[in-house]
């Protein structure tokens, strides 16, 4: 090989590098907003998820962002219905699939849900829904927490704390 082509080779092996690392540096919060529609019926870019955290466990939101239509709302608010039904039955598949099904505090949720330990309650909300996890002992609030804390953590710019 050439000094040219190995020089070649090099560069081109250098920038093979580079965008393989911007690949891997789209991370788990850009894999999360880019598959969100597999689960997800809204339009995640007019949306925002809200957790909040109490002495409870907490509740999740979805809300629309401004000029969002009520087509939105709508889907919100079938979308999280459904969800706090397939919850309560200890149906967690849907966070599972979007997330991993190793995310933090899932399948303590999953295991409270089902073993009682846990009430979970859909309520419509002005622009959009909202989903209430609540529990008595330390272990499901804690497991509801770190659960919140890994969605905040992977839906990014998509997401906030309140």
């Amino acid at each position: 090989m050439g000094k040219f082509s190995h020089l070649l080779a090099t560069s081109i092996a250098v920038l093979l590098l580079i965008n393989c690392g911007s690949l891997i540096a789209q991370t788990q919060q850009q894999h999360v907003h880019d598959m969100s529609h597999d689960v997800m019926p809204f339009d995640m870019s007019k949306t925002l998820h809200v957790f909040i955290m109490n002495d409870q466990g907490g509740i999740q939101k979805v809300v629309v962002r401004e000029k969002a239509g009520p087509e939105q709302i709508n889907l919100i608010r079938q979308h999280l219905k459904h969800e706090a039904e397939e919850f309560a039955k200890g149906d967690f598949a849907d966070p599972g699939h979007l997330h991993g099904s190793s995310m933090p505090g899932l399948a303590e949720v999953n295991a409270s849900a089902t073993s009682g330990k846990m009430q979970i309650t859909y309520s419509p909300m002005p622009g959009g829904a909202q989903i209430t996890f609540q529990a008595t002992d330390l272990h499901t609030i804690t497991a509801i927490h770190r659960w919140f804390g890994a969605q905040l953590s992977e839906h990014g710019a998509d997401a906030k704390a309140e």
